[in-house]
């Protein structure tokens, strides 16, 4: 039976409303991760360290995906919540049209800017051109790329969470496959790898985009529409924290790549990337339940139910810090495990990539109540409170943090740097929760 966002949620019934994201989530990360084993494993480490330094330019890209799906759900379920269904369905319409011509932009752009900033990363002679083959073939893949991302939250909205996880099982499925052919059997090395990807992001994008135009049964459908510049001001600033979010997490993955070049080479840029993949695998979790929970907010927002809001925000609270407690001791247990799926063949690097991800995965104890926390806020239309969040946690905290660190602890504190600064993010959340209690009457 299909679970409406109008309804009351219990335990079960939330868990029930958000798994399927949660699933999408964390096998999104994991098919991201398929790149990365093959990579490492069968073309070389320089060429893996190339993917590492890549990825940070096309998640600022993505960044502007995550950016129009999670503000513009919220203002579109909050309209929803207030039964005006046909001004919901325009600027959906809209915000997709809006998105596809940035889609264009971005792809023109990188294309063009894409080996200038892999210099500046301190990308040379090998490990540069790697860095080009590999970004340069993701630009022609950078509209769906975008649509992915948007649609994750738009689906939820229109009450198809399920369908959202059948797209990234499909995606994934497709990714994996592919590298197996390219690299593995065709021995296409990292181009095959980047040609796996844009594939499975197409998958990812256009399925969704399909069905929006030709479901008879969704709420929510693409039409024509006209541009409505305050929405797009309210979309962007609503989702200006998961924007903020990601470009601050690439920006601070670009710091950490620059510092541990300095401090021990390549084989740290090895390391941190695939401390990157475990940890978008664990925190995938709370990403995919704040996603798959936060139209539910906006739509009894909207709809001016204070109990509900009440309700919603003591079980989640609840919920996601039993799994930040299951999930700490879980990659503390598995952190050999983890890091040989990548480096087995190198001793001193899984030596060194295991003890990273133990220090690094103190964090998970604190990350999960402040993706919550920014989430909720974006959920509220209170895109300025949930900037707030974001921008410290995932840039000021954390860039000092590696800055200072590292001179104090040496090598362990580049991994110690995200624990204090996720440890200073949860006071400053609950700080913020309990500030704008009052005015949102969620307490």
């Amino acid at each position: 039976m299909q679970i409406q966002l109008s309804e009351h949620f219990t335990y079960k019934k939330l868990i029930r409303f958000t798994l399927p994201t949660i699933f999408m989530m964390i096998f999104t990360s994991i098919y991201g991760i398929v790149d990365g084993i093959f990579v490492s494993n069968l073309v070389g480490s320089d060429s893996f360290a190339a993917v590492n330094l890549t990825v940070p330019i096309l998640m600022i890209m993505a960044s502007v995906g995550f950016m129009f799906g999670t503000g513009g759900s919220a203002l579109v379920s909050k309209i929803l919540g207030e039964g005006d269904k046909e001004k919901a369905n325009e600027l959906f319409s809209m915000l997709t049209y809006l998105l596809v011509a940035i889609g264009v932009v971005f792809t023109i752009g990188g294309l063009i800017l894409l080996r200038p900033v892999a210099s500046l990363l301190k990308a040379e002679g090998d490990i540069l051109e790697d860095c080009v083959i590999y970004g340069s073939t993701l630009m022609f893949s950078m509209i769906p790329f975008l649509l992915q991302h948007y649609f994750q939250s738009f689906l939820i909205v229109a009450e198809k969470p399920n369908m959202g996880l059948v797209v990234s099982l499909c995606a994934g499925i497709t990714n994996i496959v592919l590298d197996f052919l390219f690299i593995y059997v065709f021995k296409m090395g990292l181009f095959g790898a980047a040609i796996a990807t844009a594939i499975s992001e197409c998958v990812g994008g256009i399925v969704p985009l399909t069905f929006f135009i030709v479901s008879k049964d969704s709420p929510l459908k693409l039409r024509k529409a006209k541009f409505d510049g305050k929405a797009v001001f309210q979309t962007c600033t609503n989702g200006s924290s998961e924007m903020l979010t990601h470009i601050s997490l690439s920006a601070v993955n670009m710091l950490y790549n620059f510092q541990l070049m300095k401090f021990i080479g390549s084989d740290g840029v090895v390391a941190y990337g695939i401390i990157m993949y475990v940890s978008f695998t664990f925190i995938s979790a709370f990403l995919g339940y704040s996603i798959g929970s936060a139209p539910i907010v906006s739509y009894h927002y909207g709809a001016g139910n204070v109990d509900e809001l009440k309700n919603l925000l003591k079980k989640s609270l609840r919920l996601v810090i039993g799994a930040s407690v299951v999930l700490t001791i879980l990659a503390e247990l598995a952190s050999k495990l983890l890091a040989s799926i990548f480096v087995s063949y190198d001793p001193n690097l899984l030596e060194l990539t295991t003890r990273a991800i133990q220090i690094y995965s103190i964090s998970f104890l604190f990350s999960g109540f402040s993706i919550y926390a920014s989430s909720f806020f974006t959920a509220l239309n209170n895109g300025v409170v949930s900037a707030i969040i974001s921008f410290l946690r995932t840039l000021v905290f954390e860039v000092v943090a590696i800055l200072v660190l590292p001179l104090i602890l040496g090598l362990n504190g580049i991994w110690l740097a995200v624990v204090i600064a996720e440890l200073a993010a949860v006071i400053l959340s609950a700080t913020l929760l309990f500030v704008n209690r009052k005015k949102y009457q969620y307490i």
